[in-house]
């Protein structure tokens, strides 16, 4: 056997902070998955996104029941993800939004490419000096969690090769993929039956811009800056959405001495470093557990590099851990029948099943919580099992590690132990459900255990979410790492080529660069901070577009103040205002006003009028001012220049509608003149 790259593993699980990603041949890649500012890519549906749940979703919305199943693909194979996905016994319930079709349906065939969201993902490809692809083949991709009616997603690979430069080092772009946004999901509730899944399809088909890079990320800092260049490069477009989940980030990272895991869910960019920190400690607590195992059977260690691995040898180990680990699944619910766990009384109390699994050899290595040095659980194998039982619709599992407590008492494991048949070196699991569900949560444990002799599995995780938020960046199963039985051509939608026409047409009409952009700015007279905003919210080209005339620093306050209004009434109110039809004070109720329609000129200045929003004239606001003042004389030469503030609501009052700055230069003047 060649030597390994790298040595044994060091630095401690509890301090995860303190790992070195070199010592530990840390490898990472980013993918990258953006919705576009289009319609939706393949059924020429709008791309609006309707922000319902369960109890505001509106009655006259139709909803459609489905069961999905897992086909073979090209090669006759059945992807794994989708293997398992298909055994969860879920039925699925899709609630047809106004912006879907028979296409969200799949109903009817799809339609080609959107032609606004093909122009965007190759002009990215462009600005990832990315080489595009002659002839575009969509594929499907299995997806049986539900999430797509067709039980697929359609993609197709636009461009490879590219590159991003960062500040650390430059990061290839292994490909770059145009694909269709999944459905959402509104709620899961489970039945006598099954689980039932509920999606809205208001989202089902919006383009997608998924971006993959190669494994250059160097560091858990470096995956940060990384996704965030990523992100500046989409946003350069100025073509793509904007908001919560409109991006999402998946991380792919491996140490040598474990393997290959995808991070969902990784929304807020500053969690990013804490969550790949946390998977690297999470990977070598699993080898050093591992290698215990392996060293209490008298099996050969784990090498430190997974390269180095013996296939004939992982598969003898892997047999004789599935003769110790059997699929041993007993009915002890007689056993739980006084046990005073409200949990297990309800369970009883509605016929569920508890069932035990006997885990030969791993007492005391299932583990129990423990938080590490910053607050977050340190990996154990308990959590791992519960994660796999989970994923079969259950809350999750008692292990004999954490036991006695829950309610259940110590003559309760006693029981259990003895109808087992364990050992003092021995564990068990257990599980309360319908008996279908208990057996299925209790298949996904004993498989998870029995991968606790080998190097972790290739799986797909998703970040631990409380509140909206990350809980503690840590993660929990949620399928296998799909293969590539997974993707098959897609035969509804013809190939289309990529011509040297129509990619330097691309090339000729790039975007600004945020350099470019700021330049621009730069030859305006706005604040600093405006300046900032308007760059920050991308409103750059509305402001540029649509100054005409105005003064800047005033349309720079109306653009910002109004952001997400259309420029254009936004502009004709602010001239309205410059031309004396409206008061400063009235430009936003003005724009309010009108917000769902684009008026004419004249239409703005007869509102204003009929509103009394038109500001009185100046030798009108000559006269209250010099009323105002009479009556306050005393007061003004007392205060002088400081009784401009008092004074200031009185004259408004009194003129109805006036313009502050106007009013604030008039009692100034007017002030000055009394006060010599």
């Amino acid at each position: 056997m060649a030597e390994s790259h790298y040595p044994e593993p060091s630095g401690d699980v509890s301090d995860v902070g303190s790992l070195d990603p070199d010592q530990l041949g840390f490898m990472c890649g980013i993918e990258v998955h953006q919705q576009l500012a289009t319609g939706k890519l393949h059924s020429r549906q709008p791309g609006d996104l309707f922000d319902v749940t369960m109890e505001s979703l509106p009655d006259d919305w139709p909803r459609f029941s489905r069961r999905l199943r897992a086909a073979r693909g090209e090669g006759g194979k059945i992807d794994i993800a989708a293997r398992f996905e298909s055994k969860r016994n879920r039925s699925f319930e899709y609630v047809q939004s106004p912006n879907s079709g028979l296409i969200e349906l799949d109903d009817q065939p799809p339609l080609n490419h959107d032609s606004d969201a093909l122009d965007i993902a190759l002009t990215t490809s462009a600005l990832l000096d990315a080489k595009p692809v002659s002839l575009l083949q969509t594929m499907r991709k299995t997806v049986v969690d539900g999430s797509n009616t067709s039980g697929f997603q359609r993609t197709t690979l636009i461009s490879t090769g590219g590159v991003l430069q960062t500040a650390t080092s430059p990061v290839g772009i292994s490909v770059l993929c145009l694909e269709e946004d999944s459905a959402r999901k509104l709620d899961t509730f489970t039945t006598v039956d099954g689980e039932r899944v509920i999606y809205n399809l208001d989202r089902l088909g919006l383009p997608l811009i998924e971006i993959a890079t190669e494994p250059d990320v160097r560091t858990p800092e470096h995956a940060k800056e990384t996704s965030i260049a990523l992100g500046r490069t989409l946003r350069q477009t100025r073509r793509v959405r904007r908001g919560l989940g409109s991006i999402r980030q998946d991380l792919n990272v491996s140490i040598a001495c474990g393997d290959r895991i995808e991070i969902k869910g990784c929304q807020d960019l500053n969690w990013i470093p804490r969550i790949i920190k946390l998977e690297m400690g999470r990977q070598l607590h699993f080898y050093r557990l591992a290698n215990e195992l392996r060293a209490e059977l008298s099996l050969p260690p784990l090498p430190s590099d997974r390269r180095l691995d013996d296939g004939e040898l992982e598969s003898k180990v892997a047999k004789q851990v599935a003769d110790l680990l059997a699929p041993k699944y007993v009915d002890l619910t007689e056993y739980f029948a006084d046990c005073e766990s409200k949990m297990i009384t309800k369970g009883l109390d509605q016929s569920h099943t508890m069932l035990g699994l006997p885990l030969p050899k791993l007492a005391g290595k299932i583990g129990v919580k423990q938080l590490d040095a910053e607050g977050a659980q340190l990996p154990r194998l308990g959590r791992e099992l519960a994660g796999a039982a989970k994923l079969a619709g259950v809350k999750g599992v008692f292990h004999s590690d954490e036991l006695p407590a829950y309610g259940i008492s110590e003559s309760h494991v006693a029981k259990v132990r003895e109808e087992l048949e364990l050992s003092d070196n021995d564990g068990f699991v257990l599980c309360l459900a319908p008996r279908w569900q208990a057996e299925l949560a209790l298949e996904s444990v004993l498989l998870r255990a029995r991968t606790a002799w080998h190097r972790i599995p290739q799986e797909v995780r998703n970040v631990v979410i409380r509140k909206g938020a990350p809980d503690d960046g840590t993660t929990a199963p949620m399928r296998p790492l799909p293969g590539g039985a997974r993707m098959y051509p897609e035969t509804d939608i013809p190939t289309q080529s990529i011509d040297n026409q129509k990619w330097q047409s691309i090339i000729d009409n790039l975007p600004m660069t945020d350099a470019q952009r700021q330049a621009r700015m730069d030859n305006y007279e706005v604040s600093a901070d405006q300046k900032e905003q308007i760059l920050a919210k991308e409103l750059d080209d509305q402001f540029v577009d649509f100054h005409s005339d105005l003064p800047a620093k005033a349309w720079a306050t109306v653009l910002l103040e109004n952001d997400g209004v259309d420029p254009r009434l936004s502009s004709l109110v602010l001239t309205a205002k410059e031309q004396g039809e409206l008061t400063r004070e009235a430009i936003n109720l003005v724009i309010a006003h009108f917000s769902n329609s684009l008026p004419t000129y004249e239409e703005i200045v007869a509102y204003a009028e009929q509103q009394g929003l038109k500001p009185a004239d100046e030798s009108d606001l000559v006269g209250i001012i010099e009323s105002v003042i009479a009556e306050r004389l005393d007061f003004v030469k007392e205060r002088g220049l400081g009784a401009i503030g008092p004074l200031m609501g009185v004259v408004m009052q009194q003129a109805g509608a006036a313009d502050g700055k106007a009013v604030s230069a008039l009692l100034k003047q007017a002030i000055n003149e009394v006060t010599k």
